[in-house]
């Protein structure tokens, strides 16, 4: 796709993708422990770790973000990845915990969400680059 609306088609396309995937993602992970996802954001946590160790192997896999095309940079990282990733609902999951009295728990997410998906995107990056084919 040439132009700026072709760019425009392919994130739209990727970012559409990816928040179906995240919406899939967290209710099924609602549906199998009801009772610790209604204390603690669990599949949002989910979603940022796998979304995390996702762009590691792409980028990996590729050598490099800059190696990919600026096609497939658009569509995988920012519309597929961008729509399916959630730290905007991390901010407002973990201030909704601090807020409501849950200061541990809003704790335990900032830094699990954090450490988790830092280390996701190194195993995604060493997978991508043990993995990739060619």
């Amino acid at each position: 796709m040439d132009g700026t609306l072709g760019r425009l088609v392919l994130i739209a396309l990727g970012g559409g993708l990816g928040a179906v995937g995240r919406y899939g993602l967290d209710l099924a992970v609602q549906w199998l422990w009801p009772a610790l996802t209604g204390r603690f954001p669990l599949g949002i946590l989910l979603v940022n770790v796998l979304g995390c160790f996702l762009f590691g192997c792409i980028v990996g896999a590729s050598g490099g973000a800059e190696a990919l095309s600026p096609e497939r940079r658009l569509f995988l990282l920012t519309g597929l990845l961008g729509g399916f990733t959630t730290f905007s609902t991390f901010g407002y999951d973990t201030a909704r915990l601090l807020t409501s009295g849950a200061g541990i728990l809003a704790v335990v997410n900032a830094l699990v969400s954090l450490g988790a998906g830092i280390t996701a995107v190194i195993l995604g990056l060493w997978a991508g680059r043990h993995w990739a084919v060619g």
